[in-house]
């Protein structure tokens, strides 16, 4: 059985003592390790190096040797010797492999949090056909250094396990693929968790004088002066770019349209000046929830404004990790103001707009100081004044909101 627990502590070790290993002291330091941990150590540390299984078992057999006959171990060999790496050798690679687990990405991000559920046999055998010849244990390398990691299933609230959440996955899937081949504007939305605005702790650490600790607040209440931050985000999933508005009074369905108002004027009507519609993929629930009818309201304002139709998917129940604004931009923002107080809302805005990342992110924030009510009702004859057309797939979670 594979020590899975061990894996990133291994890897992290790895990468730490990689730039003053020599080849031999790679493969003999992966060898003590695997011996280390006994029964399935050579494929734990495999998993967590990336060296091939037999190069770890040549450093065993080098150990053994030394402790033998207490020579040294001959010289290693040439520099630049032995066999490619598959990134190397097939630059397309991995290009292709995560156009097969994440159908709709583009411009490869690189996320912490993915997951896959197809198995590595099955993405080789695809590989191999499209003309990349690769084993299912490459696969499985490459994933885990793509930072893809093997999720179990894990019960969640009433409704997770909608018979249709694969279904719906592949109709989000389709219809961003066809509007990003039309060069249509495609966007995931959602709210950030709300933040304490003060001198609180703040999860992570950063670094400051030896001793000299940031001083913060024992207890989390909220400060009635300062109060909380909302952010709520706007990510182009086709340019890898961002918007975020920050509130500062309720995460309501107003509050959304607006934020996303925002974003095509700053951002999204200079990206898209040809644009003819606009496609949102948001979360089931909150201020963006799937039977809100002021969330409907509100965009039908907005498609009257903008004068293009709006199409709009919802992820099933229970699967709101899965919108693309989680993994692409919420926990780079989350990763830039790590265990750092967040003293002001313009503090929280400056740090929202300095998020980047080597694949070039680029985000923009901005303070929203209006007032958004709560409580509003909107009545049945306010519904039937809207343009809401219903796709045939979902209707509940699929529609599109024309102008009126």
């Amino acid at each position: 059985m594979m020590h899975t627990t061990s894996i990133p502590a291994l890897r992290t070790k790895f990468e730490a003592l990689f730039p003053v290993m020599d080849e031999r002291v790679r493969r003999q330091w992966a060898a003590a390790e695997a011996l280390a941990l006994g029964y399935g150590g050579i494929s734990a540390v495999a998993v967590a190096t990336g060296l091939a299984r037999n190069t770890i078992a040549v450093g065993i057999d080098e150990l053994r040797q030394r402790s033998d006959d207490h020579e040294p171990t001959p010289t290693i060999r040439r520099p630049g010797a032995g066999r490619k790496r598959l990134a190397t050798s097939d630059p397309e690679l991995l290009q292709r492999l995560d156009a097969l687990v994440d159908p709709t990405s583009r411009g490869d991000p690189d996320c912490p949090l993915r997951w896959t559920c197809k198995s590595t046999r099955k993405l080789a055998d695809e590989l191999t056909r499209q003309g990349h010849p690769v084993s299912d244990r490459s696969v499985a390398l490459l994933l885990h250094e793509a930072g893809y990691s093997l999720q179990a299933n894990r019960k969640t609230r009433e409704g997770s396990r909608h018979p249709d959440r694969n279904a719906q996955f592949e109709y989000i899937n389709d219809q961003v693929r066809r509007c990003q081949q039309r060069g249509q504007p495609v966007i995931s939305v959602d709210t950030k968790k709300k933040e304490l605005v003060g001198d609180f702790k703040n999860g992570g650490q950063e670094w400051q004088p030896n001793g000299q600790p940031e001083e913060v607040r024992v207890h989390d209440f909220q400060d009635p002066e300062l109060g909380k931050a909302i952010p709520y985000g706007v990510y182009d999933v086709t340019n890898n770019q961002g918007w975020v508005s920050v509130g500062i009074t309720h995460d309501t369905a107003y509050f959304a349209a607006a934020t996303i108002r925002r974003w095509w004027q700053k951002m999204g009507a200079r990206r898209f000046p040809h644009a003819q519609e606009v496609m949102i993929t948001a979360d089931g629930g909150g201020s963006n929830a799937v039977r809100s009818r002021l969330w409907k309201v509100a965009l039908q304002e907005w498609a009257d404004e903008l004068g293009l139709p709006l199409r709009v998917a919802h992820f099933p129940p229970g699967t709101s990790k899965w919108n693309k604004i989680e993994h692409r931009l919420f926990c780079y923002i989350t990763q830039n103001w790590r265990g750092r107080p967040l003293l002001s809302h313009e503090a929280i805005v400056s740090l929202i707009g300095q998020t980047t990342t080597e694949t070039g992110l680029r985000v923009e924030a901005e303070l929203d100081t209006n007032h958004y009510a709560t409580g509003i009702k909107v009545t049945d004859e306010e519904m039937e004044t809207l343009k809401v057309k219903r796709a045939a797939f979902h209707g509940d979670w699929n529609y599109t909101i024309s102008p009126r």
